[in-house]
């Protein structure tokens, strides 16, 4: 079988749902996951951000980019588990890569991740705690919830920005939103807030991770 961009929106979507509880649980060097961020179009690829806890400035975080397509078979994809015993392991210790992996994206710093040179860290009685207790609460289910929750990143105390995709349409909007906000009626809304091109913020928005960006913090 032959991967396709959709085969890829979808594994992000279910790294996202995996990781959502480590913006609370801390990952081996105290630092947490605060965002995830689907690879630009067309790379098969996940952007994991991690740094400190109530830490929004973009230079105090990192986001370390995982490939999806596996070392051993290129249509097969990295399963989530996976990239998460990659990051633990990226986050447990001194890491050092060579200059030619290290960038920038938005003000963090980006590295580009070689699965190959790191052992991952494999789950814990935690970990499969909380897959006994999810799966039992919020049983796995292959129908993803429309919109589509590609990505997320904790911007500061009071902002998120949400990465989604709507009705099959693997484009990518991102919508930035106040935590603080009316959330019942936000959440209730943002299907069809995500389709009105005319909120899209004009210009170079400076996020390769979306195609529009919609401004809802004052929805």
């Amino acid at each position: 079988m032959t991967l396709t961009y959709d085969d890829i929106a979808e594994q992000q979507a279910d790294i996202v749902r995996l990781l959502l509880h480590h913006i609370h649980a801390p990952l081996p060097d105290g630092r947490f996951i605060r965002g995830v961020l689907p690879s630009p179009s067309p790379a098969a690829g996940v952007r994991i951000v991690t740094g400190p806890q109530r830490d929004g400035v973009p230079d105090g975080l990192t986001a370390w980019e995982i490939p999806l397509r596996t070392v051993d078979d290129a249509e097969e994809l990295t399963g989530a588990h996976d990239v998460l015993g990659l990051v633990r392991a990226l986050n447990t210790g001194t890491q050092i890569f060579t200059s030619s992996r290290v960038g920038t994206v938005m003000g963090m710093t980006l590295i580009q991740v070689d699965p190959a040179r790191v052992v991952p860290v494999g789950p814990g009685e935690r970990d499969n705690a909380f897959t006994i207790l999810r799966t039992l609460t919020y049983p796995w289910t292959e129908e993803q919830p429309d919109p589509r929750l590609r990505g997320f990143l904790l911007q500061g105390s009071d902002r998120m920005r949400l990465y989604a995709d709507h009705e099959e349409d693997t484009d990518v909007v991102a919508a930035d939103v106040r935590l603080s906000g009316a959330l019942t009626a936000l959440l209730a809304a943002l299907p069809s807030l995500v389709e009105e091109v005319e909120r899209a913020v004009p210009g170079d928005i400076g996020d390769p991770h979306c195609s529009r960006l919609i401004d809802l913090t004052d929805w």
